[in-house]
């Protein structure tokens, strides 16, 4: 029987509440903004407007991570790995058998590790989003699932033949 795992940040922030979490922000700075440039203090009102500009650009750029999703299904003879971002889908498939799965510490402790699953010269990065432990998490659980190359141990639920 194959194992399925499905990956998806965690958004917790609806629509609505990112809506008003911007808007409470743009009353609150374009308010003091509008204050000072009364007193004569103009310049900061374009300052204002590029730092919720920025601000929006951010809020929307985290809210379209709502829609990314990997899947992983390990069956006897394959690993299958379906991305989906936004309505749009990305297929890759690896012969389990010569399959290997990697965890590469990056240079810096500023950046994250990468996990991939890699055969025959291709490979497929997995969890980007994923924190730094939950990334350890998941790679101890494909190389159980998984095994070394030339190795392919039973999948939980079916006997070796």
């Amino acid at each position: 029987m194959p194992q399925r795992i499905r990956l998806a940040p965690n958004c917790s922030l609806s629509t609505a509440g990112a809506v008003g979490f911007f808007a409470s922000l743009c009353v609150a700075s374009f308010g003091i903004a509008g204050l000072m440039a009364v007193q004569g203090f103009w310049p900061i009102l374009p300052f204002a407007g590029g730092e919720m500009l920025l601000l929006g650009w951010a809020l929307r750029d985290n809210m379209r991570r709502r829609h990314w999703a990997q899947i992983i299904t390990v069956s006897d003879d394959q690993i299958a790995i379906e991305t989906r971002l936004r309505g749009k889908a990305e297929h890759v498939v690896f012969p389990r058998h010569w399959a290997q799965v990697k965890l590469r510490r990056s240079g810096s402790s500023w950046h994250p590790s990468h996990l991939t699953i890699e055969s025959h010269g291709r490979s497929c990065e997995l969890g980007g989003f994923l924190t730094e432990e939950e990334r350890r998490g998941l790679a101890g659980r494909l190389q159980r699932l998984i095994g070394r190359i030339n190795e392919s141990p039973p999948l939980a639920g079916t006997h070796g033949t």
